[in-house]
């Protein structure tokens, strides 16, 4: 008999945003659902907190610092080999469907088809936003978050509609198919990435709420990290909002996408199972987002609310129930071919999630994410080891978190604890040499700047703003 595998990426859906793991408020019953048939990885992190560097180590199970795709310049083109490549080469059916945010759907990037991807604007991405060096770089234009907050839709709920009827459509169209055949099918959505529009009712039931305020606000008296400080002024959200009210607004409409957001996974999962198709489901997003802690929104830096990510796998040989070891996105395309029974020559970081949730939990296993994207004026490192999150940020002082004191993150107890400071930059550097990677990141960008004519033009070349969905 055939095996299926459905793989669900969403944007932007943070680590906590979900029923299942004890949100107070965010409905998400169809992703609760799908948790109680399989496992909830509780710590799961990606592997850089953008978009576009994210999803080229998703697709090859390595490190930003291995593949060289640095920022949302610099789109994944089919090298090195995917998780995808894999797949083709063991004779398994592999398509994509929505979002990949790759550079083009003629790139072969592992699938047999790509059916309306959303990819970098132009092939090219935000070149200017290479242009890294404080003393170089230039804020874009308007609002990150977008013209309009509020109720209603956008381009990208209504791309997320479209992703959705073309998957409806696919497993009835593969459902009546000749043959038995190993498949698998990538789905990749937007929501709840910005901008902030919402359909109804799903942002009126999060507007009408008494919504907790955002955690450690500068405005009662927070001081942010000068490295956090530096990368958020490259374009200052919380600034920007045009009133006390627009900005409920703001925290309303990311709410209220993370349940439009499980309402189309509702969908995908009611299709499937309508099809008769027998296969087990992966979901996951690429990143997180602050939605106003700190004052931040969006993402770029290594809180839990940008850095962590949901994840739940519904997967024959994955224990059901919750797995408390830490896990990233480069796991999981460890676990794409193992479903298939196919080996994946070479040395990548990650371990398949069959493994990982066979054993008792591991609290003390490593993982590491990285930025060196937009804003940043220089890169930023984390390891999350056992009770520890170490964040390095170069040339800069680090932030160490006890994240078994201090879950949420609140208190920097690095200048208390140079000892563990010390020992978890040494283990850091086991797994990334930021004094290496500082140089090859910024040759690597300004390459990419001078392939574009220099400075001055890389300046105007690509989108300013958030990816724009494809035209049909």
């Amino acid at each position: 008999m055939s095996k299926g595998l459905v793989v669900i990426l969403s944007d932007e859906h943070r680590i906590d945003a979900m029923g299942c793991v004890g949100h107070p408020f965010v409905r998400t019953p169809n992703l609760d659902a799908l948790a109680k048939k399989g496992t909830v990885f509780t710590d799961a992190y990606t592997p850089s907190p953008i978009c576009v560097p994210t999803r080229a180590a998703f697709a090859t199970g390595k490190h930003v610092h291995q593949t060289g795709y640095w920022d949302n310049s610099m789109p994944y083109l089919g090298t090195p080999d995917s998780w995808g490549h894999v797949l083709q080469r063991g004779g398994v059916q592999v398509e994509s469907i929505g979002k990949l945010h790759y550079r083009d759907p003629s790139d072969p990037v592992g699938f047999d088809k790509i059916h309306i991807p959303m990819m970098v604007k132009d092939g090219v991405g935000m070149v200017f936003a290479s242009v890294r060096r404080e003393e170089h770089r230039i804020s874009p234009e308007g609002r990150m978050l977008g013209d309009y907050i509020g109720p209603g839709e956008s381009s990208y709920t209504r791309y997320d509609e479209a992703v959705v009827a073309r998957t409806e459509q696919w497993f009835q169209e593969k459902s009546q198919e000749e043959g038995d055949h190993d498949w698998c099918l990538y789905v990749g959505l937007v929501a709840p990435h910005f901008p902030l529009v919402c359909p109804e009712p799903f942002f009126s039931r999060y507007r009408e709420m008494d919504l907790p305020e955002p955690k450690l606000l500068p405005r009662d008296g927070y001081v942010r990290h000068p490295w956090i400080e530096k990368q958020n002024a490259f374009q200052d959200s919380e600034e920007l909002f045009k009133s006390p009210e627009e900005r409920k607004d703001a925290i309303a409409a990311y709410w209220g996408l993370c349940e439009w957001l499980d309402h189309n996974i509702g969908r995908v999962l009611t299709a499937l199972s309508e099809s008769g198709l027998e296969a087990d489901v992966i979901y996951a997003s690429d990143h997180g987002d602050n939605t106003g802690a700190r004052g931040l929104w969006g993402k770029s830096n290594m809180y839990r609310e940008a850095v962590g990510i949901p994840l739940i796998a519904s997967v024959d040989g994955i224990p059901k129930g919750t797995c408390d070891t830490p896990v990233s996105l480069l796991d999981i395309a460890e676990t794409i071919p193992r479903y298939f029974g196919l080996e994946w020559d070479g040395d990548r970081p990650g371990r398949p999630l069959q493994d990982i949730a066979s054993e008792p939990a591991d609290l003390e296993r490593e993982v590491i994410s990285q930025y060196h994207a937009i804003g940043a004026v220089s890169g930023s490192y984390m390891l999350r080891k056992g009770k520890w999150k170490y964040i390095e940020y170069a040339g800069f002082d680090p932030e160490l978190f006890d994240l078994e004191n201090d879950p949420e993150e609140t208190v920097n107890v690095a200048q208390d604890r140079p000892d563990v400071c010390a020992m978890l930059a040494k283990t850091l550097r086991e797994h990334v040499v930021p004094e290496v990677v500082e140089v090859e990141a910024f040759a690597g960008q300004d390459r990419l700047i001078e392939s574009f004519g220099g400075m001055e033009a890389a300046l105007k070349i690509g989108g300013k703003g958030a990816t724009p969905p494809p035209k049909s």
